[in-house]
């Protein structure tokens, strides 16, 4: 197991830093414990699969990193600052440009073009427009895509899809990719080249968290952490790696 140590998360000089995050939901009459005091530090370039059953904290976990939800009660730094001190317009651009997500159903827009559906991070940004075209391209050409520009998400297959979904979490030069279950759609060999692409960003330096319910998934990181129950039952570096 890795161990945190006992630093504050603001000067420890992790990517990101979780101190005993507790994370309940009221329910009607019911309270869901999601996370019961949840502590780790990813640095950059890590590569980690976050795994564990279904009910075991891991979107809980992924919507708190992703600054899609607060903590009950706990802290998370990113990048040394407090996420629990940011306003709501500080949130969201780090959910725009700071953190890149990429999800198992792709979520484009169907009547937007690649090339827009890439951009539209970038314009809420208020990116000129010149530089957003540059930054796009560069996105674009990333993932093998430069030839598709012009296309529409329905006239892909869901591997093209998926990458155009990875350039769009790109464009904004994250600190940090989530993927939550980015094969889940895809047959097996599609889901190997989507990997391989993860692989290759990785290679490249880019830090990324990967949701995954699958070990031949997971074996692309280089540290898997199990959720159980709320808790981590285990944080552990990876003893191979897949070719």
């Amino acid at each position: 197991m890795r161990p945190t140590n006992g630093d504050t998360p603001s000067t420890n000089g992790a990517t990101l830093s979780l101190r005993d995050v507790v994370k309940t939901y009221v329910m009607g009459a019911d309270t869901v414990h999601a996370l019961r005091g949840v502590s780790l530090d990813i640095h950059r370039n890590e590569y980690v699969a976050v795994m564990g059953p279904s009910g075991s904290g891991k979107s809980t976990l992924m919507n708190v990193v992703g600054c899609l939800d607060v903590p009950t009660s706990g802290t998370y730094a990113l990048e040394g600052q407090m996420v629990a001190t940011m306003s709501e317009y500080q949130l969201a651009d780090i959910r725009n440009q700071r953190i890149g997500f990429v999800f198992q159903t792709f979520n484009l827009i169907p009547r937007a073009n690649i090339f827009h559906n890439v951009e539209l991070p970038l314009i809420y940004a208020g990116i000129a427009r010149a530089r957003r075209r540059e930054r796009v391209e560069r996105a674009i050409e990333r993932v093998g895509l430069s030839d598709r520009v012009k296309h529409k998400p329905n006239e892909l297959s869901g591997g093209q899809r998926q990458r155009v979904a990875i350039a769009r979490a790109l464009v904004g030069n994250p600190s940090i990719i989530l993927a939550d279950e980015p094969t889940g759609n895809l047959d097996s060999k599609t889901g190997d080249e989507i990997m391989s692409l993860l692989d290759e960003l990785h290679a490249a330096g880019q830090t990324i968290i990967l949701v995954t319910h699958e070990d031949y998934i997971a074996e692309h990181a280089h540290r898997s952490i199990r959720l159980r129950d709320g808790m981590i039952e285990s944080d552990e570096l990876m003893s191979h790696r897949t070719g």
